[in-house]
């Protein structure tokens, strides 16, 4: 049987197959050629250095410890995906580009039905609508791929980007966490969104394919 793409799935590991496609971009797992990319992407700048949007300031480090940092985080990222405690990395590609990254994790998700998102875009490709587009693809995955009933996120109180997504999508509010951020105690605000609410803004122009093999990877049931 082969992918969407044509291609032979991948006998051990399907997350490799699991693709999202919108009208706008793709979706697709991380293998070693996308990370390289994603590496280059994430050398050429994500934010502001004097602005640090991220909860580990990966983006501090120098080239070129900064790509093998990343590329290290990848590999262990995959190496310790288990039933009971996953990371899903996605690269988001526009147009044949791979313009940043969304992810989606979990602990005990079979019993929990909970996941959380992150994500990244390369400067070059900020403020053009695509973050509040790869969020709602990736809340797609858990929700209707896997049957999530709540999906969390969180930002610290000044990363407007990442607020201005997650207002966009209408969580709802969770509190705030006092958390430090270069060494300094800062606030990071925290987000949920029930499964009711996804089932009311969700969009059937989002697809997503190679779910089967993916969810028995993870330890849950067929698609009934």
């Amino acid at each position: 049987m082969r992918s969407q793409t044509g291609e032979m799935p991948h006998p051990y590991w399907p997350l490799f197959d699991l693709e999202v496609t919108t009208p706008r971009l793709t979706l697709r797992v991380i293998d070693d050629d996308l990370s390289v990319e994603l590496a280059g992407l994430a050398s050429r700048g994500v934010h502001d250095p004097a602005t640090m949007p991220f909860l580990i300031p990966w983006t501090d480090l120098e080239s070129p410890e900064l790509e093998r940092s990343f590329l290290r985080f990848h590999w262990r990222v995959r190496a310790e995906t288990s039933p009971t405690n996953w990371r899903i990395p996605f690269a988001t590609i526009v147009d044949g580009v791979v313009v940043g990254t969304t992810d989606m994790q979990s602990a005990d998700f079979a019993a929990m039905r909970t996941f959380g998102t992150g994500s990244w875009l390369g400067r070059e490709y900020q403020r053009q609508g695509i973050g509040k587009e790869m969020r709602l693809a990736t809340l797609t995955v858990g929700f209707d791929g896997l049957d999530a009933t709540e999906a969390t996120t969180a930002a610290w109180h000044d990363n407007r980007a990442s607020l201005g997504v997650t207002s966009a999508l209408g969580y709802d509010y969770a509190g705030v966490r006092r958390l430090l951020r270069r060494d300094r105690p800062e606030e990071q605000l925290e987000f949920r969104m029930p499964r009711e609410h996804f089932v009311a803004i969700r969009r059937d122009d989002i697809v997503v394919t190679g779910l089967e093999p993916v969810r028995e990877m993870l330890g849950l049931d067929p698609v009934s």
